[in-house]
């Protein structure tokens, strides 16, 4: 059992089921699949919970009703949400438009800036994971790699090319496209500094490859039938952490994060479903 700190969002996603897949000028009925618990926050969170770790979550949300749902919901499955900040103003739901072939688009609004504020005692955390646009994260990375060299920093590589200080950082192929004109180990570098260890590109189906300073390896993907890719790439990290905390080798940490990630896709949710839940138990 791990201390484990995320700082992710954590969201209301309104679900709205396509009859077809989106095209430009195309018209749609759709079914309103009504309001599911999402974010990065809760879709790595609770399996992290349901793996027996203590989560905490750093985020924000409105202080309105939509923010006291998100609150009430995650803190019912497990998640310690004494860390989310209150903004004043409303919580905007997020908008997951699913086409029938189990693809999805989202739209969301603009959120507020969200400045965190100094950093905890990182002693207390084993690990710490970025998925996070709040200023600040850079400041907090750093102070956990100089003053705890037992928390495992893993990060996402960020949508721009802010610095993402980790020891583990993790993309995807389509995070890479246009943005890496040079070997991906020393362009993760750029990103992440001199603590970088592993840099993980995930490709869907084709799997992941593991850069690090000795070369590179490859980790296949557990096959699904696929029903929501939402979430995916969040339960994969998670499966990451996972393993990291256990001590595993950074590919075999891969190969629960895959597991993890077929699952993820295979149900109809963002969050973890029950074959994630079965499995852990």
């Amino acid at each position: 059992m791990a201390n484990i700190l995320l700082l992710a969002n954590i969201n209301c996603d309104r679900i709205l089921q396509l009859d077809k897949p989106l095209q430009t000028g195309g018209r749609f009925h759709y079914q309103d699949g009504g309001l599911r618990l999402g974010g990065g926050g809760a879709n790595t969170g609770l399996g992290l919970v349901w793996a027996k770790h203590n989560v905490s979550l750093v985020s924000e949300v409105g202080s309105d009703d939509i923010g006291d749902w998100i609150l009430a919901k995650a803190s019912t499955l497990g998640l310690d949400c004494r860390l989310v900040h209150r903004f004043s103003g409303n919580t905007c739901e997020m908008l997951l438009v699913m086409t029938p072939d189990g693809e999805r688009t989202i739209i969301r609004p603009q959120r507020p800036i969200f400045d965190l504020p100094a950093a905890p005692n990182w002693r207390q955390w084993d690990a710490f994971y970025i998925n996070s646009s709040a200023n600040g994260a850079e400041r907090w990375a750093q102070d956990a790699l100089a003053t705890n060299p037992d928390c495992i920093v893993v990060a996402q590589l960020a949508k721009d090319q802010r610095q993402r200080p980790c020891q583990v950082l993790i993309a995807s192929i389509t995070d890479m496209q246009g943005r890496c004109n040079q070997d991906p180990w020393q362009f993760a570098q750029t990103i992440a500094g001199n603590a970088l260890k592993h840099f993980i590109v995930t490709d869907g189906d084709n799997g992941a490859i593991v850069y690090s300073a000795d070369g590179q390896q490859h980790v296949p993907a557990v096959l699904a039938e696929v029903v929501d890719t939402t979430g995916a790439g969040d339960a994969f990290a998670a499966g990451v952490i996972h393993g990291l905390c256990q001590n595993r080798p950074i590919t075999a940490a891969m190969q629960e994060g895959a597991l993890w990630a077929s699952f993820a896709v295979s149900t109809q949710s963002s969050i973890p479903g029950d074959k994630l839940q079965n499995y852990l138990a």
